[in-house]
């Protein structure tokens, strides 16, 4: 504890000298100078390699478009496509192909795969990925007539497991997913150690990271292994996905080069020791929000503003005084360089990076879009009242009510932010609607930022207080309904849990904005730093009357990871090791192997 509470000597130029500061003694960069340089090929290997890559693709888009004997075959390789990461390449395609499977469901002569678990649970999957309202209504012929799911479907791990990954996207109202979830992951977790390879990799990556919730790039790298091993795998569906890997890979290698040049010359290291040196797993972050190339641009701005708000989180959460963080609470809202003249030194050197930043999207949209940029500031500008807000709370020593705390906590969360920020560098698709809407609070947005808000304080609530934080939701909701943190966690994993249904909900068609602007705040949701599994199990059940109806003994396997052990996530950003350095490696350093 006494390193935590540490104290540190204010810098004395523009400052009150000799005032004590608190420290949160966070870990330098785990990377060092790694990113600095990007060994890129030779022209002529990289122009081979996106001959091979555009080959392969055609050949994997004559198979997909190629009618099928049964609907089985088709759904199975378009999940195939999907979870292998190359889906991006074939997306009317897709779109084509499951509106025709689609109006199969109404055709009473195409119903022969509707006793087949597997099947059924993935043609409401894929369908539901796909933004189409599919009743839940077809589990039912699953059940006994006494309510409970047939004992025969247990000796059935694939059909199992297909179950196990829909339940996640259920929406409110579908009580039958509710249940199915629950007796899925049971009997999945029972059944897991004795089945074969590779099978039993597959069921045991899915109880701790279901598809659903995963990052796409991280999903597609782990099921590699796992497609590789099964004995009817698509040889050229699987090489044109390792080869399309690691041509992004090289994309993105020589990108967060760029973005490292880029920090390691505003020298906060040294000019601001007291902030999380974490530019590297920013980016990471960000690649879970789009990896595909038309979005090079939307990263690099992205990227930049999420290491910035970092930069300033620490500021003032860690070191600012209070006169120092009213005096940049000022600046920003103003938004003018000659603000930093009112700023200690150490501010200085962040406003105006933070003003460059901005001024950099300007320059690479042009005058056309610039607007976009202004809703972006604006974004920011709501941020940093958010920080001074809690700021204030802290200062005053005011646990405030739950109600009163999320009001403010959600901006703070920064996903509010980040989803206006990540449309600035998107392509025609994004117009000053798209931001009209963001900025009018729409629930996706909300349960985004409900559900970021509560994961980040269940895991960063007890290192926070021993530091010197204000209040985290843990505390409000504990202080004001007089509930033990057992209590207070359950409430809050019910909630995430409801937030992730008001995500899907919003993500079915007729939707207020185009898909791919929802999916840049699906993503986000997705994000990496919840915990070694990031966006797994965790939340997915309350612990309530209806799960001990079905779920009985208190060591069912929901009950334990979901409820006893409700702190079993890590915020890997803030407390850096070797999982995140795994999955940072696995993206930006080791190519697949071919």
């Amino acid at each position: 504890m006494s390193a935590l509470l540490s104290e540190v000597a204010a810098p004395t130029q523009n400052a009150m000298p000799e005032t004590n500061r608190r420290s949160a003694d966070f870990h330098p960069s785990i990377w060092g100078d790694h990113f600095l340089t990007y060994a890129s090929d030779s022209l002529e290997n990289e122009e081979n390699l996106k001959q091979e890559v555009q080959e392969l693709k055609e050949e994997v888009r004559r198979t997909l478009t190629s009618p099928v004997e049964k609907l089985s075959q088709k759904l199975n390789l378009i999940d195939e496509i999907q979870r292998l990461g190359v889906s991006y390449h074939f997306e009317n395609d897709i779109k084509k192909a499951m509106q025709q499977l689609h109006m199969t469901l109404h055709n009473p002569n195409d119903h022969e795969n509707d006793d087949d678990l597997y099947t059924v649970a993935l043609q409401f999957r894929l369908l539901r990925q796909q933004g189409y309202r599919i009743s839940c209504d077809k589990f039912t012929k699953f059940k006994e007539s006494n309510g409970n799911f047939k004992e025969s479907l247990i000796s059935d791990a694939r059909g199992m497991l297909s179950l196990y990954e829909a339940t996640h996207l259920r929406v409110h109202g579908e009580a039958i997913l509710d249940e199915a979830l629950v007796f899925s992951a049971t009997h999945l977790k029972s059944m897991a150690t004795h089945l074969s390879s590779p099978l039993a990799a597959q069921v045991s990556h899915a109880l701790k990271q279901p598809i659903h919730l995963g990052i796409q790039r991280l999903e597609a790298r782990h099921y590699f292994s796992i497609y590789q091993e099964e004995p009817s795998h698509n040889k050229v569906l699987l090489t044109f996905a390792k080869l399309d890997f690691n041509l992004l890979q090289k994309m993105h290698q020589k990108e967060v080069s760029d973005i490292a040049r880029w920090w390691k010359a505003l020298n906060f290291s040294e000019k601001l020791p007291f902030i999380r040196d974490r530019v590297i797993e920013c980016y990471f972050w960000i690649l879970g929000v789009y990896f595909e190339p038309e979005y090079l641009l939307a990263r690099r701005m992205l990227t930049k503003v999420i290491a910035m708000t970092s930069a300033i989180d620490d500021i003032y959460d860690v070191y600012g005084t209070f006169e120092e963080i009213e005096l940049f609470t000022e600046a920003v809202d103003r938004w003018d360089i000659s603000a930093i003249d009112q700023l200690p030194e150490y501010m200085k050197v962040c406003y105006r990076a933070l003003l460059d930043v901005y001024y950099e999207m300007e320059e690479k949209l042009g005058e056309e879009r610039s607007y976009r940029v202004r809703y972006a500031i604006e974004a920011m500008k709501n941020q940093v009242r958010g920080y001074f807000n809690e700021a204030k709370w802290f200062h005053k020593k005011h646990i405030p009510t739950m109600d009163e705390y999320m009001h403010v906590a959600v901006v703070t969360s920064g996903y509010s932010m980040l989803a206006t920020t990540s449309l600035v560098g998107m392509g025609d698709i994004v117009t000053k609607d798209s931001f009209e809407w963001m900025f009018s609070y729409p629930k996706i947005v909300r349960a985004s930022t409900v559900l970021s808000r509560l994961e980040d304080d269940m895991m960063s609530h007890k290192f926070e207080q021993k530091r010197g934080h204000v209040a985290s939701a843990v505390e409000c909701y504990m202080t004001q309904h007089g509930a033990t943190e057992e209590e207070t966690i359950n409430e809050f994993r019910k909630q995430v849990t409801d937030a992730w249904k008001d995500i899907n909900e919003e993500c079915l068609l007729p939707t207020t904005v185009s898909m791919p602007i929802l999916m840049r705040i699906l993503n986000l949701s997705r994000g990496p730093f919840m915990g070694d599994a990031p966006g797994a199990l965790g939340g997915a059940i309350p612990r309530d009357k209806a799960l001990r109806s079905v779920c009985p003994k208190e060591d069912n396997i929901v009950v334990r990871l979901l409820v006893s052990e409700p702190r079993r996530y890590k915020d890997n950003y803030t407390h850096p090791g070797i999982v995140l350095k795994n999955f940072v490696a696995s993206l930006l350093i080791d190519p697949v192997p071919i």
